[in-house]
């Protein structure tokens, strides 16, 4: 289908009202566009902003036939929406990225078979049909090795380490409780990586590619801590990153923002995942870049030409987990984090806490990137263990 640009005024739908969702409405509404959220849960942040929201379950028929009348364009902030209701949408209205990428990038066997076939590099991976099969899955790809379900999953959920081979039998063990709920599993290389780096890629309808700078990330328990741009990699090694990362959003046919993350490696880059939306990683584009991730996924959602991609400070990007974002909100915590420079707090307004679980973070600019790291270093220092709190307690200033 041949997409007009779609004026201000106009609706923008988007599936999934998580704070992803609450930031492309945020950047909707300030370009003069209505927005509409789906999301069955009530307490969704999205909902918050949301011109008109749907509380429903995403297989509601007359949920669906309202949306439908009431948008003009549709998105999804999260890669596990159904992709048979973006397909039905499609038949209507722009939905970007396509059901067909959607599919692809929400099954992790079929995510990983389709960047083999276009010849981009990843962890040597083995399909699961059944937790009977893991014991020789195993054998084929080594340990250490990671086994994940195929579909869902995130933050280290649904994940399992096998270190021993002693800790096989425990993992088949986990896999069988779950059959009932989960048939397919993927077992992968847990690759030993230098660092874990990743790239915004940015794609119109008329196939132009946008990417951005990559970045340095450090996860703590399979959850996003910290992000770091510039990514201090060699300006070829640059783009080597920004290459492969345009060529899987291209073999994709992808339309819209992607993130692609890889390990480094002593042999080079591998492709871990590729998340067809904006991304954590690139929260930092909100307030150190001219044009942030969420205002281009409006452009391509719309039709306008892509924002141009420029970065205008050094930045290092925190998350706040659990219980985080309250402690460094209150009291002395808050007047401290409120004085440095250049610091910048964004909160998801989630009600439930659970640990973990991200309920806003702090984007560090300076001059230098130095500057940016250590302020960014001494916050996640003041958010460990309160024993460990007490020996690294510092001013953030």
């Amino acid at each position: 289908m041949t997409q007009m640009i779609l004026e201000p005024g106009s609706v923008l739908g988007v599936l999934g009202g998580g704070q992803l969702g609450a930031m492309f409405a945020g950047a909707a509404r300030r370009m003069g566009y209505r927005v509409a959220v789906w999301d069955p849960d009530p307490d969704a942040p999205a909902h918050v902003v949301a011109d008109r929201s749907f509380v429903s379950s995403f297989f509601d028929a007359q949920s669906f036939e309202a949306f439908s009348r009431f948008v003009h364009a549709i998105t999804f902030e999260w890669e596990n929406v159904p992709a048979e209701l973006c397909e039905r949408f499609e038949q209507c209205h722009p939905v970007r990225p396509s059901s067909a990428v959607l599919r692809t990038i929400q099954d992790r066997i079929a995510q990983k078979q389709f960047l083999v076939a276009s010849a981009l590099p990843v962890p040597a991976f083995v399909p699961l049909d059944s937790p009977t099969q893991l014991a020789e899955a195993v054998k084929q790809v080594g340990l250490p090795a990671v086994c994940k379900t195929v579909r869902s999953g995130y933050d280290g959920k649904g994940q399992w380490i096998i270190r021993q081979p002693a800790e096989v039998e425990m993992v088949v063990h986990a896999l069988q409780q779950m059959e009932s709920s989960c048939s397919k599993w993927i077992l992968e290389q847990l690759v030993p990586f230098e660092r874990e780096v990743s790239a915004l890629v940015v794609r119109g309808h008329d196939g132009e590619c946008r990417t951005y700078p990559a970045v340095y990330n450090l996860h703590e328990g399979g959850i996003l801590r910290l992000t770091c741009v510039p990514s201090s990699l060699p300006p070829e090694t640059e783009q080597t990153v920004a290459s492969l990362a345009r060529q899987a959003v291209e073999e994709l046919n992808g339309i819209g923002v992607f993130c692609v993350e890889f390990f480094e490696t002593s042999k080079g880059f591998l492709i871990n995942e590729i998340a067809p939306r904006p991304h954590n990683s690139g929260h930092y584009t909100m307030d150190a870049c001219t044009v942030s991730q969420f205002e281009q996924q409006v452009r391509v959602l719309c039709g306008m030409p892509l924002g141009e991609i420029r970065l205008l400070s050094p930045a290092a990007m925190v998350n706040l987990l659990g219980a985080e974002a309250q402690a460094v909100t209150t009291g002395q915590q808050y007047r401290e984090l409120t004085s440095v420079p250049g610091a910048v707090l964004h909160l998801y307004g989630k009600r439930v806490v659970r640990p973990g679980r991200k309920m806003g973070h702090v984007t560090f600019l300076a001059e230098r990137a130095e500057e940016t790291v250590e302020r960014a270093t001494r916050l996640i220092r003041l958010l460990q263990p309160s024993e460990e709190r007490f020996l690294h307690r510092s001013h953030l200033s």
